[in-house]
């Protein structure tokens, strides 16, 4: 079988088109050409009057001998790669491993453990992720959301699967396992050949609770509302863990324990703290959410074809520099999507951002972030900006007011510097509501003022985007994690044998893909480990 990349296409082509292309490519009849599949497909759109598909697509011919032939005289087609095949190492655990966290990383961690045959336990300080996705739209719409409820998407790992964007800049033989194993549950099998491939959080969560339930079958064990507590690890080797339920603490033994946290658990990162983990304070990025009319956003990445049946919303990704050097870009990027909120903590207000499978939404919405560094910490030692985040978090709470509302304010008003008394055409999606603001009240001057030079240079990128009714809406604080576990070349801690840190929270990915990659390795790592 061989392979053909960058072959371009119309936005209605067929799979005759298809067929056509491929033998033309080739320089062969389309009758020599026994089959194509496509492999890859994404939208060109660099030219407004010529947006088009561009395709990678494999062939079968009628006469495989006529492979070697095409090869040696196109050197622009290749052998079709060979099927990836997860492989895992030999190995004895002295116990049952543990993995703490069901986002991501901790899930496919799980998984491939499961696999392998030893019987992993799964722990999740919060409900199932299912019901919890659930809770925090009821609790929205109702305006009765409370973080001590324990269902926010901000609350541990969970909160990486609140909208399925596997989009990622990472190579690894395992993104095509992620990918397969989430279609083999019921993902949309489109995510296999998009460049920017998306479930949707209504597909999402039956994909995660059917991925759940292999786990159980092979023998793993998931535990909800259990939170880490405590870990024992004299001389530095772990030797069991402690676990806080409903029903009181208890002590379990363990020798290889996987961090897969998520970024947003403060709580266990102190306890890890106190325990002598090695951890420093991570560069990551704050800032707010931004929404637009998706039709403005569709228009200005398509021009006449932002209509077009086969292209679906449009997206956009912007990265610019500012005076000092921080930088501002565009995140998450949210097409016909909704901002929610993101709230862990009593008192504490963040948001983040979602869409279902569709994107029919009204608005387009994306994190507008800013470059956060170290000595940006509000207090010493490894969590520093982990109180930075606090504080910020504080004053977007009390700008919106309390009950969870968040400080909104129109674009032309942050940037002419004056409060936003009224909204304009675009209207907030965030539930429960939003309070008017003016956000110089919650976010330092230095944060501001990225903002505003971002805003004017991505304005300059694509046409619209300082549109002067668009909404910012904060605080965006929880884009990535304010802390890394250390690890060594083994993927242990640096000083506490047996401790596998993973994933986003642990400081290793910056998304649903390259966490879940980060768990995959890490496992296959432990393994080795407990082969050698």
């Amino acid at each position: 079988m061989l392979r053909i990349q960058n072959l371009n296409l119309p936005l209605a082509f067929t799979e005759k088109d298809l067929h056509r292309a491929a033998a033309r490519h080739l320089k062969i009849s389309t009758d020599e050409v026994s089959h194509v599949s496509l492999v890859r497909k994404s939208v060109d759109a660099r030219d407004k009057g010529d947006v088009h598909f561009v395709v990678s697509a494999d062939v079968i011919l009628q006469d495989p001998r006529a492979e070697e032939r095409i090869l040696q005289k196109n050197r622009s087609v290749m052998r079709t790669p060979a099927p990836f095949v997860l492989k895992t190492p030999n190995a004895s655990f002295e116990e049952r491993p543990v993995v703490v966290g069901a986002g991501p990383a901790g899930l496919f961690c799980t998984l491939v453990l499961a696999l392998a045959g030893h019987r992993p336990i799964l722990l999740e300080r919060g409900r199932d992720v299912e019901k919890r996705t659930e809770d925090v739209l009821r609790l929205q719409r109702e305006g009765t959301l409370d973080p001590q409820s324990n269902v926010q998407f901000g609350e541990g790992g969970a909160g990486a699967f609140s909208d399925g964007k596997l989009t990622t800049g990472t190579k690894s033989p395992y993104q095509h396992f992620v990918l397969e194993t989430f279609v083999r549950h019921g993902a949309p099998e489109e995510i296999l050949i998009l460049q920017k491939p998306h479930i949707g959080t209504d597909r999402l969560k039956p994909t995660i609770a059917s991925i759940r339930q292999e786990i159980l079958s092979l023998g793993g064990e998931v535990l909800f509302e259990h939170t880490l507590s405590g870990i024992d690890a004299p001389l530095g080797q772990l030797r069991s863990i402690f676990i806080s339920t409903k029903d009181g603490e208890k002590q379990l033994p363990c020798t290889a324990l996987f961090l897969c946290l998520g970024h947003s658990a403060r709580d266990t990162f102190q306890m890890l703290l106190d325990a002598s983990l090695h951890m420093e304070p991570k560069p990551f990025a704050m800032g707010v959410r931004i929404e637009h009319p998706q039709s403005l956003i569709s228009r200005s990445q398509y021009g006449d074809f932002a209509t077009h049946p086969s292209l679906g919303p449009a997206d956009y990704k912007l990265n610019v520099r500012t005076p000092d050097g921080r930088g501002v870009y565009s995140f998450c990027m949210c097409p016909g999507g909704q901002v929610i909120a993101a709230a862990s903590e009593p008192g504490r207000l963040c948001v983040n951002g979602m869409s279902l499978h569709a994107r029919d939404g009204e608005n387009a919405n994306a994190a507008l972030l800013v470059g956060i560094r170290p000595e940006d910490a509000k207090a010493p030692g490894p969590l520093g900006l982990v109180a930075l985040q606090r504080d910020l978090e504080e004053a977007a709470f009390r700008l919106g007011g309390g009950h969870y509302l968040a400080p909104v304010q129109r674009v032309e008003d942050f940037l002419e510097g004056r409060s936003t008394k009224a909204l304009g055409s675009v209207r907030p999606t965030y539930l429960p509501g939003v309070t008017p603001s003016d956000l110089r009240e919650c976010l330092p001057e230095w944060l501001l003022e990225n903002l505003k030079s971002g805003i004017r240079q991505m304005d300059r990128q694509l046409r619209g985007f300082a549109h002067p009714d668009a909404v910012l809406t904060a605080i965006e604080s929880r884009s990535s994690s304010p802390v890394r576990l250390l690890r060594d070349q083994s993927g242990q801690s640096v000083s506490i044998r047996g401790i596998y840190p993973c994933g986003e929270g642990a400081g290793y990915a910056g998304g649903i893909m390259s966490a879940a990659v980060d768990g995959i390795s890490q496992a296959m790592r432990a393994m080795e480990q407990a082969g050698a």
